[in-house]
């Protein structure tokens, strides 16, 4: 059988996200959400929040980068990689989800802070790209950058709300 990675989540950002460029000019988007469990404890359903952070690439973190604004409901699929390095001369690891895609969801925080309007009507059925070319991030080969499904004119410029 083969081995499975594969992380689906909903949640709210946590933060902006921070956009970086790698030398070869590659987009590389970091952000991260809470998503809220419910557990029993007892008689009472206590809310426990889990945070994790999320690495996008390319095209899609640039094209987004404006609309993820911190307390800003999103869906994100992707995988999970652990991050591997050495500090002080001890071996240190994380582990980040690399998203293969993000969708933006419903409202923004109570603050309504960037330009995200939260008094309007939230669109769910539209994707934040073109559903019939799913963007396909392999990662940190920057080398390499992600390969689409269509022609660059399948793209829409701006993500139309």
């Amino acid at each position: 059988m083969t081995d499975l990675n594969h992380v689906m989540l909903i949640g709210r950002l946590t933060r902006d996200a921070e956009l970086k460029y790698t030398a070869n000019g590659f987009a590389i988007s970091n952000f991260s959400i809470a998503v809220n469990r419910r557990r029993k404890n007892g008689e009472q359903w206590v809310e426990e929040a889990n945070f994790f952070d999320i690495t996008l690439y390319g095209k899609s973190a640039e094209s987004l980068k404006q609309y993820l604004i911190k307390g800003k409901q999103i869906a994100v699929d992707g995988e999970l990689r652990q991050d591997r390095w050495e500090q002080d001369g001890q071996p240190r690891s994380r582990v980040v989800i690399a998203a293969n895609n993000v969708q933006l969801l419903g409202g923004g925080s109570a603050s309504g802070s960037g330009s995200y309007n939260a008094g309007a009507k939230p669109s769910y059925d539209k994707p934040a790209y073109n559903a019939d070319y799913p963007v396909k991030n392999e990662g940190p080969n920057y080398d390499n950058p992600p390969v689409y499904g269509g022609n660059e004119a399948d793209f829409p410029e701006d993500i139309p709300f």
